[in-house]
């Protein structure tokens, strides 16, 4: 399964994570908490995790071509 990773520097990430996680709320489902939050879409899943200085993001995705698409 392809998949990619990006950590993004920051004192907000778990207000962050929660504010990506209730934005997608209403199109799938979705999980979380202050420190980990996981959102299946329709062409693969996203899982954050959440510490004093980052929001680390991955990305999985069935194929390529979707993991392409998910990561623009």
């Amino acid at each position: 399964m392809p998949t990619s990773r990006a950590d993004v520097a920051t004192e907000n990430a778990s207000r962050y994570l929660q504010q990506l996680c209730k934005h997608w709320a209403h199109k799938f489902p979705v999980e979380f908490d202050p420190h980990h939050g996981a959102i299946q879409l329709s062409l693969g899943r996203t899982v954050m995790d959440a510490d004093d200085k980052a929001l680390h993001i991955a990305v999985a995705a069935d194929d390529a071509a979707s993991l392409e698409r998910l990561e623009t």
